[in-house]
């Protein structure tokens, strides 16, 4: 028996990784930056970083992430060309809240068996979502793994590197009194919170393919709206207005991931009557009866991104926004920490519920 006949008889077809890789190649052209080198295919991607010569003092960012158990949504209704969205939008936009540029990105592509059509399907998404954020898909793996997942199962994961100026960089130490929190609209769920939440419709006997008239679609096709992907849309504000810090919505909830950017000599105080959630909040808070804490400490609850700035440029900052299609609005601000209180953040009010 051949080496290629005994490894096919294994469960891995060498030939239909090479066809993945010749499907996919029109989609990551399409990412390419003027400072990738070479073609798709060979065993490294290559970035020119003669582009970072315009830098007085580059430095260079690193994140790296997955979707976690949303792809099993994906694979339960044969849908794989979002779920690139929901990779790169984890990823890139970890990448500038410290107000990095997105460069380039690569991908991790494990499955049970590699349908070339099916691979294809999720690199395009993943290439659609880098051309939306501005970074070149860089290069990336398929690895079949027969035994450990089942024919239909993959999972994905990527890593992306940017670069921002040394003086520029944004995060806790530039947070003070008075900044003021902008809020940016997230597009539902995102991508955190999945194995809650197939549990609660799973137990609630709540089909994918279900109507419903709150959400004005099925369920599954709500479970699965894309990531919002802020990389472009932040870098815009930064550039125009002055901005202290800003935190990526993700796992944990605004709350948590907020904490993270606020010094201990500060407290950020979030006034929740500024916005209405989206109702795939409350539909899995009902069906799963769960707490008002547990849902805020899991989920975005509508928010995906939140600037700290000063509040003579939130005016502008909004507007910015609005012209790029993506609503925003204060709230909330920082005020002097407490004495003795060594919370970063608390919540105050209830979300208007329509």
């Amino acid at each position: 028996m051949s080496e290629q006949s005994a490894y096919a008889a294994a469960g891995v077809d060498i030939e239909a990784g090479d066809r993945a890789v010749e499907l996919m190649k029109e989609w990551v052209a399409k990412t390419r930056r003027p400072e990738v080198m070479g073609d798709i295919g060979g065993f490294v991607g290559l970035f020119d970083a003669s582009a970072l010569a315009r830098y007085e003092h580059p430095v260079l960012a690193t994140s790296t992430d997955g979707v976690g158990t949303k792809v099993a949504i994906a694979q339960a209704l044969d849908r794989h060309d979002t779920i690139g969205f929901d990779l790169v939008g984890m990823v890139v936009d970890d990448l500038v809240v410290c107000g990095a540029e997105p460069l380039f990105m690569t991908d991790y592509i494990a499955c049970g068996k590699v349908d070339p059509e099916r691979i294809a399907a999720i690199v395009k998404g993943i290439a659609m979502a880098c051309s939306e954020a501005g970074c070149a898909l860089l290069g990336g793996e398929t690895a079949e793994h027969p035994g450990l997942l089942g024919p239909d199962e993959y999972d994905l994961a990527g890593a992306a590197t940017g670069v921002v100026e040394r003086d520029q960089i944004l995060g806790a130490e530039r947070v003070v009194a008075g900044d003021v929190l902008l809020a940016m609209e997230s597009s539902g769920l995102h991508s955190n919170g999945y194995s809650l939440v197939r549990r609660v419709f799973r137990t609630s006997g709540w089909a994918l393919d279900r109507h419903v008239s709150e959400l004005g679609q099925t369920l599954g096709e709500e479970l699965l709206t894309p990531t919002r992907i802020y990389a472009r849309d932040c870098l815009a504000v930064i550039e125009a207005v002055e901005v202290h810090a800003m935190s990526h919505i993700t796992g944990g909830g605004l709350a948590n991931n907020l904490a993270r950017i606020i010094p201990a000599s500060c407290e950020a105080r979030i006034d929740r009557t500024t916005w209405q959630p989206p109702p795939i909040f409350r539909l899995i808070q009902h069906l799963g009866e769960i707490s008002d804490p547990d849902l805020a400490a899991t989920f975005n609850m509508g928010v995906g991104m939140v600037a700290v700035l000063p509040s003579a440029v939130v005016d502008e900052a909004v507007h910015l926004l609005a012209g790029r299609g993506l609503r925003a609005w204060v709230c909330g601000s920082v005020m002097p920490a407490n004495a003795g209180n060594d919370k970063r953040v608390s919540l105050f009010g209830q979300h208007v519920v329509g």
